[in-house]
């Protein structure tokens, strides 16, 4: 069957958002889908239709779609907004009842008759408990045989290595491996995306990227605000399912992979894989959790203050834990995972951390370690922390960086959201970004056992508070683990807009001189 993304040089899909009445969807999935039919990656044939148990009438659900898209009073923008809202339309009905579904193929074969589209794009903006029914409900009454069936379908991927599978067994019968995109969106952020090009088409990092040369691993994910009101969600969770097995765990693939054959996306997701399968299980003894408390000044709340949370939760809101690769690249280097809510900084960051020099001619607290950092969010940036010469007539050191930071290197470029890009490749069929089944299950062997020790009470939880770095026992953990922090004072410094747009207006100024 010859489908329309055949017919043309762009794909046209009728995409239908399950959930479509909710946050994920309001937030992040709309306005994704109104930024790609905006700069023209999606073609203007597309016709979206949102899917959700919620009754609202056609008026109320372009209101609540759109109130979220930014910057729609600029005049391209409005008419673009118009266009796509005037393509939009809504089906209310249930998730386990194929009344429901049978009104939504309605719909959608309305739209396809109007569109001449037979591509169907189906993006799951749900909670894990209603995916199957769902995704039964859909492949019933939904599933087309005049073209493209995808399927898109949003963390979390179960609860465990059991769930998992029972999910993924469930979908597997309904849908082939090639149909199913299960999305995780960090594998959609630009830095996170740019760390292979870095890794293999640069010969000075290519050739220092292993256990002779790196000391250790470092990935890091910050927040500063705590549940806020979200505690009931999050308490069954944690942190360690919400942020470490899924968005930090496949960072730290694309940080370990050795080269994939080609850039074919079974390719990579074969190098992925590869490098879970030389991880072992997580052991108690290499975690550390902990719970934010009120902050030291008394303004701001505990976990446990959230009226959502369980009384006497003892639910994670930090966790760091150290993965050991046992293959010949990465022998006897720690990657250390730290993720934690209610924090001092907002940011994501991966920090490798270069050997010592060993028989150097300065001393050790001179010549410090040197530090390759990349800066996922905020203001993405990548930077080399190395050891010079203070200008002057001594021989005084600073630490300082080579610095790529976006924000001044690529002013007249937008970094684009991370669900845009993932939503364009689902759209195109690359799936190297999204998450394979064996890859998953890998994923979950690993976490599982100190996960149902962790559900016990078993592995003790700390008291930090809210606004602090985290657990006090933190930089020991770290420090347990090979990580150094040099003697000098150093900060990366921050660059802005404004500082950026200051010098270039001085250069200007200079050349006029």
């Amino acid at each position: 069957m010859t489908s329309s993304a055949e017919n043309s040089g762009q794909p046209v899909f009728t995409i239908i958002v399950l959930g479509a009445s909710g946050d994920l969807a309001k937030k992040k999935t709309f306005p994704a889908l109104f930024g790609l039919f905006l700069h023209g990656h999606i073609s203007p044939k597309t016709r979206i239709i949102g899917y959700a148990r919620t009754k609202m009438d056609r008026p109320d659900f372009l209101k609540r779609i759109s109130q979220h898209i930014k910057n729609t009073t600029a005049p391209k923008v409005k008419t673009m907004l118009d266009q796509f809202l005037d393509q939009s339309t809504y089906v209310s009905g249930a998730y386990d009842q194929d009344s429901g579904f049978l009104a939504l193929e309605q719909e959608i074969q309305r739209v396809e008759r109007e569109a001449k589209i037979y591509d169907r794009l189906f993006y799951m903006a749900l909670p894990p408990s209603v995916f199957i029914p769902v995704a039964n409900g859909l492949k019933r009454n939904c599933y087309t045989t005049k073209g493209i069936n995808r399927l898109i379908v949003e963390k979390p991927f179960g609860m465990d290595l059991e769930s998992s599978r029972t999910l993924s067994k469930a979908l597997g019968a309904l849908y082939r491996e090639d149909e199913i995109y299960r999305i995780d969106h960090y594998l959609g952020k630009e830095m996170v995306k740019n760390i292979m090009i870095l890794r293999f088409s640069n010969q000075i990092f290519g050739s220092c990227w292993n256990k002779d040369h790196i000391s250790n691993v470092q990935i890091t994910f910050r927040e500063k605000i705590g549940t806020e009101g979200r505690g009931g969600y999050f308490d069954e969770f944690g942190i360690m399912r919400d942020v470490m097995q899924n968005h930090l765990l496949q960072i730290l693939t694309l940080i370990g992979m050795e080269a994939p054959r080609s850039s074919n996306a079974e390719d990579i997701r074969d190098a992925k894989v590869n490098v879970l399968r030389a991880i072992p299980e997580v052991i108690e003894s290499e975690v550390l959790l902990g719970q934010y408390g009120k902050s030291e000044d008394g303004t701001m709340p505990s976990y446990l203050d959230d009226d959502t949370v369980p009384k006497g939760s003892k639910t994670a809101t930090f966790a760091a834990a150290a993965f050991h690769i046992n293959n010949p690249r990465w022998e006897g280097v720690p990657f250390v995972l730290k993720c934690g809510k209610a924090l001092d900084q907002q940011k994501v960051e991966i920090r490798i951390q270069f050997k010592d020099m060993g028989n150097a001619i300065f001393h050790k607290d001179v010549a410090a370690r040197n530090e390759l950092v990349i800066r996922v969010q905020p203001q993405e940036a990548v930077y080399l922390k190395m050891t010079q010469k203070l200008p002057g007539l001594g021989m005084d050191t600073v630490m300082s960086e080579l610095d790529l930071s976006y924000a001044s290197r690529f002013t007249n470029l937008t970094v684009p959201d991370a669900y845009e890009n993932l939503i364009l490749d689902a759209i195109v069929g690359e799936q190297s970004n999204f998450v394979r089944t064996d890859e998953l299950d890998e994923a979950w062997r690993i976490f599982t056992p100190v996960l149902h020790k962790i559900d016990r009470g078993l592995v003790p939880v700390e008291i930090y508070p809210y606004g602090s770095r985290g657990p006090k026992h933190l930089p020991e953990f770290v420090t347990r683990f090979g990580f150094e922090r040099h003697a000098q004072n150093y900060s990366w410094p921050e660059t802005s807009q404004t500082s950026v747009a200051q010098a270039v207006a001085a250069l200007s100024a200079d050349s006029k001189l």
